[in-house]
């Protein structure tokens, strides 16, 4: 399986209150179609490294690559195009618009790149709430959904560009274990069916043991990288 994103010597700064260093040489790769869930304590730097993975944090040390593009030094406008088409985010907090449909909310990202028509990205946009078992409510405004429904329209919004790589920053942290297990199959099935490769931050270890690998974090350093039994 080809290796789709490579961290190699990642270090991070926060400056304040005084100058502390977060992470401290992080390196690994992930493979195209690998479900990877990343854990830790609390202030381990999981989360601080997903938004480096992410491209959203650019002020780092060490070199970041995905799908053999080095995005390291590349500019703001750039990468916003590049996470715009090859990546999709889950967050713990699902960021919708509540004064929107679920089918608007999806359709959002689609438009913003302007590589379809509106006709086009409303047909995708169905296509990706059908997978996500939410197709029925499209026309529902989101403040109408309920937690583990809102979660699923966000991991259908995710999904609407087709991205290389979705990554869930404690995706099912505010779910309960019926709605954590149906945002699990739906990560399982896009790894295993899609190709898709899955990279989240999670405190659940029910669903980092589910996952193709795990990187267990310790003080903003790899302590582990095992395969769950």
């Amino acid at each position: 399986m080809a290796t789709i994103l490579k961290a190699d010597n990642i270090v991070k700064y926060f400056l304040e209150p005084e100058k502390f260093r977060v992470l401290k040489g992080v390196s690994f790769d992930v493979q195209q179609g690998e479900f990877l869930s990343i854990v830790g304590k609390s202030g381990c730097g999981k989360s601080t490294l997903l938004y480096i993975l992410s491209t959203m944090d650019t002020d780092y040390e060490g070199q970041m690559e995905i799908n053999g593009e080095v995005l390291t030094g590349k500019t703001q406008n750039e990468l916003a195009r590049f996470r715009n088409e090859h990546l999709g985010f889950v967050f713990q907090f699902h960021y919708l618009l509540p004064e929107f449909t679920a089918l608007m909310n999806v359709m959002l990202p689609a438009l913003r790149l302007g590589k379809y028509s509106k006709e086009e990205v409303e047909e995708r946009a169905i296509q990706k709430l059908k997978l996500v078992e939410m197709d029925e409510y499209a026309l529902k405004h989101a403040s109408k959904l309920s937690g583990g429904q809102q979660q699923r329209v966000a991991i259908a919004r995710a999904l609407i560009n087709d991205p290389a790589i979705i990554m869930g920053d404690e995706p099912t942290g505010n779910l309960d274990k019926t709605n954590s297990n149906k945002v699990f199959d739906i990560f399982k099935e896009l790894a295993q069916e899609n190709k898709q490769t899955i990279i989240t931050v999670t405190h659940d270890m029910d669903f980092a043991n589910g996952s193709d690998r795990i990187i267990e974090m310790q003080d903003g350093q790899v302590l582990d990288i095992r395969t769950p039994q």
